[in-house]
């Protein structure tokens, strides 16, 4: 009979993050040996990820780390398989220990990551993952993360939906202030808002442009009014369709939510003029939860039964 009590449960269970049942069954075929039991876990978590690793994983958070001590902002998305794990609490905190790993570690991608010692842990990543896999039942996924060096703000929307980062220029007494950081979050609010898709201008590939223009061009053989009209005439109209496309394509062309009286651009710059400094976008991230992956559609009777079995 192994020899454990219920404090050795707890501490495996705190340890492990996994069930007190699983934990249990974990001592028990370990003869209460504390680091049997957790290889027994981790082997087991291994299991539980291939089982589930087939389902489908859409839901989960977006999560925006800024370490304003080193200048380094981090936007990772991880996913589950339902939105009621993106409320729980250990798969919050591990969202968090992943995105400070990445912040401290700089690994070149998801892979590269999940070989890495977890934020808090002396497990690696894919270790914990694969733990949380088996404590919460449900098939996770470290989708996708980016990391900046240097001044960013950030904001994320509804617990998770919508995740933005956006990097700028400016001096550290500037960034410091009040009036940058409630700046740099309404810039970040508006791209989680209007989803730009280019910093400016001169960032639209020329190739995009292109494709507009022959678009315009098509729309303009077709019709009967314009189809007549002089190249010159033409390309004006054309000049400004592009325009309009910059404006609500580029983060710093379009209006500003707030104030649509003026641009974002302008925005920033009365900012920078109020504070008497320099500051300027140099660019952003926007991670929306799920975007590109197939969505799992159910029965909302059927799963609420599921979850009462």
């Amino acid at each position: 009979m192994a020899s454990f009590t219920a404090k050795d449960v707890q501490a495996l269970r705190e340890q492990t993050g996994v069930g007190m049942m699983d934990c249990k069954k974990a001592l028990v075929a370990s003869d209460g040996d504390m680091e049997k039991a957790i290889d027994f876990l981790r082997e087991k978590g291994l299991a539980a990820s291939q089982k589930k690793a087939g389902r489908i994983a859409a839901e989960g958070a977006v999560l925006a780390y800024n370490d304003e001590a080193n200048h380094i902002g981090v936007l990772v998305e991880v996913n589950s398989e339902t939105d009621f794990v993106a409320k729980n609490e250990v798969f919050q905190a591990f969202v968090l220990d992943v995105a400070k790993t990445i912040a401290a570690n700089n690994p070149a991608d998801v892979e590269e990551l999940k070989t890495m010692i977890l934020f808090g842990s002396d497990r690696t990543v894919q270790d914990n993952l694969q733990d949380k896999v088996l404590a919460i039942g449900e098939n996770m996924n470290i989708r996708r993360f980016v990391r900046v060096e240097g001044i960013v703000s950030t904001y994320i929307h509804m617990g998770g939906t919508v995740g933005v980062m956006v990097e700028f220029e400016t001096d550290e007494a500037t960034a410091a202030s009040e009036a940058f950081k409630t700046m740099g979050k309404d810039v970040a609010m508006q791209i989680a808002a209007m989803s730009p898709q280019y910093l400016d201008p001169a960032s639209v590939p020329a190739e995009v442009i292109d494709h507009e223009k022959g678009i315009l061009l098509a729309q303009m053989a077709e019709d009967p009014a314009m189809a007549n009209k002089p190249d010159k005439v033409k390309e004006g109209i054309i000049s400004g369709k592009i325009k309009k496309f910059y404006k609500e394509n580029c983060l710093l062309e379009q209006a500003f939510v707030k104030d649509d009286k003026m641009s974002v651009a302008q925005y920033i710059a009365s900012v920078a003029k109020d504070l008497g400094a320099a500051i300027k976008c140099t660019g952003f991230t926007r991670f929306a939860k799920g975007e590109g992956l197939q969505k799992k559609e159910e029965n909302f009777a059927d799963e609420i039964a599921r979850m009462v079995q």
